[in-house]
């Protein structure tokens, strides 16, 4: 959807969770949906404010902007404990292949 028409929250969801999963680069997502990188950026820093809350269009109370932020600090969390777990393997087998003659 293009030319300034609205985007639904399912839509900007999507494209928020397709970017988190790393299924899309934010210049992939820009492209094949004819969005700006500013408009995609300004979702981003919703959907981190607000996790899967966001887009509502309704103001949160500050609890509910609290429990958003912790969900989106475990969902960060995760990914970090994955990439990091991801690294050690190859830190593992780049030590194992320099070892051999």
């Amino acid at each position: 959807m293009a030319n300034g028409r609205p985007h639904s929250r399912e839509f900007k969801l999507a494209l928020m969770h397709q970017w988190d999963r790393g299924e899309r680069r934010p210049a992939q997502l820009c492209r094949e949906h004819r969005i700006s990188d500013s408009l995609l950026h300004r979702w981003r820093r919703e959907y981190r404010e607000r996790g899967d809350a966001a887009f509502s269009g309704q103001a949160l109370s500050e609890v509910e902007q609290l429990q958003a932020r912790v969900v989106a600090l475990e969902r960060t969390c995760g990914q970090l404990a994955l990439e990091n777990s991801i690294l050690k393997k190859g830190v593992t087998l780049a030590g194992w292949r320099s070892d051999t003659p």
